[in-house]
């Protein structure tokens, strides 16, 4: 059974759209990381995290975890803790192009995959209006760098992007299918079979 350690909205959708039943678990840990890490490296960490946290899955069990971040300008941004923060964090990504990094981790009984996807995202400039609007309306706070690219910001904001659109979202399920079939089950018709 594929397990998804996570109540994001956003990873269930995507996840679901491969046709492999799931569970989804809630996983409690600190999310803090050495100050050394950098980019890939953060996302990557703190999906392992969770998965440790989780503990070890019971045989025939697959746990995924998963950490998403923005990183601009060799900085990262993570979720903003109120709109005012939302709100820097949108003008700060403005008129620029930043990376999207989201780590993930296949855990089993006696192994462990991860891998970290990369996606280059470009927006135009950003008026404080559209800011304004987006933020009060769509409440950005559980989104990592403070958009949803599957939002209104991400309609009329994103010029253009290199890689997975669903890296973005927050699951690259591309990746993610390659790594189940590749190392856990047999084929992808073996695993729509048990389906």
């Amino acid at each position: 059974m594929l397990i998804l350690g996570s109540q994001s909205p956003r990873r269930k959708e995507l996840l679901a759209g491969l046709d492999i039943p799931f569970q989804t678990v809630s996983i409690d840990c600190d999310e803090r990381f050495p100050e050394h890490l950098q980019a890939g490296d953060i996302p990557l960490y703190l999906a392992k995290l969770k998965a440790s946290a989780y503990g070890k899955p019971q045989p025939g069990d697959i746990l995924i975890t998963a950490d998403t971040i923005v990183w601009l300008n060799s900085r990262m941004l993570g979720k903003p803790h109120d709109d005012n923060q939302a709100r820097q964090m949108l003008h700060a990504l403005s008129g620029q192009t930043h990376q999207v990094f989201t780590g993930v981790a296949l855990t089993s009984a006696d192994k462990q995959i991860a891998f970290v996807a990369s996606t280059d995202v470009t927006f135009r400039c950003l008026t404080d209006e559209e800011i304004n609007y987006y933020v009060e309306k769509y409440k950005p706070l559980d989104k990592a760098g403070a958009y949803g690219i599957q939002e209104w910001i991400g309609y009329i904001g994103i010029t253009s992007i290199n890689g997975s659109y669903f890296n973005v979202m927050g699951l690259p399920v591309q990746r993610l299918a390659d790594a189940l079939y590749n190392h856990f089950f047999t084929s992808s018709s073996k695993a729509l079979k048990e389906k």
